[in-house]
Formats: C-alpha cells, structure tokens, sequence
C-alpha cells in the first residue's frame, strides 16, 4: 500500500513538472519573440534612417558641386569686371585725348577764322578788288597777267581749303568724340549688368551655403540616431543571445530532468511491481524484499547519474544542437571586411575559427569531436559559422545541425 502511494506521488511528480517546465520555456520563448520583434522594428528605423543619410549625401554633393560652380562664375565676374573697368579707364583717356585735339581744332579754327576776317577787311577797306582789277591791267604782257590771275586765284583758293580744312577737323573730332563717349555708354552698361550677375550670383552662392550647412545639420542629426540604433540593436543581439542562450539550457535541463525522473519512474514501478507479487511472503521476507529494491533503485539512480555526468563531461558542458553554416575571407562573404581579421582581431584560420554572438571570444566549442574558438561575430547565438580556407570549401559543408559542446 506504500509502495503504491510512493508511486502515485513519483507520478504526480512527474506530471507537474511536464506541465510547468513548458509553460517556463514559453515564457523565455514569447521574450525571444518579443526581443526580434523590437530588433526588427529598430532595424527597419536604421534601413530609413539610412536612407534618408544617402539622400542627404547625395543632396549635400550637388550643393557643393553647385556651390564650386558658382564660386568659379564669381571668379569669372570678377576678372570681368576689372577687364571691363580697365576698358572704361582707357576709354575716358581716350574721351580726355580727343576732348584736347576738339578744343585745340576749335582755337585754331577761330584763329583762322580771325585772319580770314581781317584780311576780307582789309582787302575791303583798301578797295581790294580795285587793287586786284588794277594788277591785272598794269601787267606788262600777258604771261604776267595770267600769272597775276594764278596768284589770286591760289590765294582765294587757299583761304577757302584751309577754312574747309579746319572746318573737316572740327567735324572728325566732334564725330569721334560722340564715338568713343557711346563705346564709353557701353561699357558702363556692360559694368551694370556683370555687377548685376555678380550680385545675384553671391545671392545664389548664399543660399546655396546656407543650403549645404542645413543638409550637414541634417546629417549630423541623422548619423547621431544611426548611431543610437546601431548601439540598441547591438545591445538587443545580446540580449536575444542571453534568452536563447537561456532557453538552451532550460531544454536541455528539462530533458535531463525528464529523463532523471523518467528513471527514477520506472525504477519505482518496477519496485511496485515486485511488492505486489511478493506481497503474500511473510513481513521479515518483505522487509529483506524492500531493502533488495531500495538498494536497485539506488543503484538505477546511480546509472542513470553516471550516464548523465558522462553526457555532460565527455564534450563539456552541452549547448544544444546548433545550426552550422560556412563562411570565408572572401567579398562574398565578408563583404567589405574581405580579406581582413576577426572582430577579436585575430588572423582567421580553417579548422580553428569560427563565429557566433552570446558567449565571449575565446570561447573552446567543440563540433563534431573537434575544439573550435570562438573569433568573429556575425551570427546569433545558437548558430555557428565556421571558417574554411576557401568559398568552394564552405559551399561544400553547406547548413548541418550539430551537438555543440563547450569546452570547459
């Protein structure tokens, strides 16, 4: 009758904590979930704000590409401008020139224009044409008179080209003085208009300033949230590896628990069952009986201690079986860390590396009978990536599931 209490008990044992140990693998197991979903959620933040990083780079590059553009079309004005301010100066000289050549023709045709006065004044007052009348009738013969005649004629002749002389000058001079004060009125207008382009150009130029330092604020603001995502997705990894690090262990102390009570059952019913058969012999004879049975069960319970203390110690201490995947120094996959060291800064090599989050570096793992360390991240606990000397080598080894051991 005891002994069948016994055995209830062992039974009820067992089933309470069948059902509690599922409900405490749940709970690390919704934390999981919850941790993913969290990390997802920032991970989808740094993708955008990522973006928005690109975006602005590409933005901030044309300004600055702009922004030199116009700093060279100010450069461009500028020597314009003096090209054209060096033109105007020549130009006033040339104005002043042509100004003193037009006064200088103006006093010499007064001049003239005195002389011829005086002289048709004289000639006047003194009967000129009488004196030229009577020169030409007291010549002597007439080669003497057509000289006489010549000589009036060259002097009249002289008086009018030397007044038509001056009054040609006074022309040439007043036309090219109008000529150089137009080109001196486009020049000035040309200035007006360059200093009108330089202006708007330094305006543009402001903006555009302006408009590079606003994107670089930007920035700034974006790269620091980069930042704070990075270093809470990097915080939310660990804490992901410490809960399926958890719930690694609780599996696999629940199956050894399982299997500890599951023994521990057995032993006891097979007692049961022998004092049920043996119930009928006499109460000395049952107490010999209980003291054989106390003593198999122990010895099961030793067995079954043995053969776990064996499990755990010819490997290390048990992980879980992990997911084992490949990997080489090669761009694809390594990407831009092709070619390079570990994050623990060691040289990888095959046969000794491998990579996995949730434990720290240095870490023994033994696979398949074989010591590994742990020297590079990359992956989540529970899932280890193994070095290989080539990408054909890690093609080849493929994804396997694997007992992983920690070496202890």
């Amino acid at each position: 009758m005891r002994n069948k209490k016994k055995f209830s008990l062992i039974l009820s044992v067992i089933l309470t904590a069948a059902s509690v140990l599922p409900c405490y693998g749940a709970s690390t197991q919704e934390k999981i979930t919850n941790a993913q979903n969290e990390q997802a959620k920032n991970q989808s933040r740094l993708e955008s704000v990522q973006e928005q990083i690109d975006e602005l780079n590409s933005k901030k590059g044309q300004s600055q590409a702009y922004l030199t553009d116009l700093n060279q079309q100010l450069e461009d004005l500028a020597k314009e401008m003096e090209q054209l301010q060096s033109q105007y100066s020549q130009k006033q000289s040339e104005l002043e020139q042509v100004q003193q050549e037009l006064a200088e023709a103006k006093v010499r045709q007064a001049e003239q224009y005195d002389a011829m006065k005086e002289r048709i004044q004289y000639m006047y007052e003194n009967s000129s044409n009488n004196n030229y009348l009577a020169m030409l009738l007291t010549s002597g013969d007439i080669s003497e008179f057509l000289n006489r005649a010549e000589y009036i004629q060259q002097v009249s002749t002289y008086d009018r080209e030397m007044l038509q002389e001056y009054m040609d000058t006074v022309d040439m001079v007043e036309e090219k003085e109008t000529q150089v004060q137009k080109e001196q009125e486009e020049i000035r207008v040309l200035q007006e208009e360059s200093s009108d382009r330089q202006e708007a150009v330094q305006a543009m130029y402001a903006a555009t300033y302006q408009e590079i330092r606003t994107y670089s604020e930007q920035l700034e603001s974006a790269q620091s949230s980069q930042s704070e995502l990075v270093a809470q997705i990097n915080a939310q990894q660990e804490n992901l590896n410490n809960l399926i690090r958890q719930a690694k262990e609780e599996e696999i102390a629940a199956q050894r628990k399982a299997e500890e009570e599951a023994a521990a059952a057995a032993a006891a019913k097979a007692a049961a069952e022998q004092a049920a058969k043996k119930n009928a012999q006499s109460s000395s004879a049952s107490g010999s009986q209980a003291s054989t049975q106390t003593s198999e069960q122990k010895g099961n319970g030793s067995a079954t201690s043995d053969r776990t203390e064996s499990t755990s110690s010819s490997g290390g201490t048990y992980l879980g079986k992990f997911r084992i995947t490949g990997y080489c120094a090669c761009s694809i996959c390594c990407g831009k860390w092709a070619g390079g060291g570990t994050a623990s800064g060691t040289t990888p090599t095959a046969g000794r590396t491998v990579a996995m989050g949730g434990v720290p570096f240095g870490t023994k793992l033994m696979i398949n009978g074989q010591v590994y360390t742990v020297e590079d991240r990359g992956t989540a606990y529970g899932h280890v990536d193994m070095f290989f000397g080539s990408h054909s080598e890690a093609l080849a080894f493929g994804s396997q599931y694997i007992d992983v051991y920690q070496v202890n």
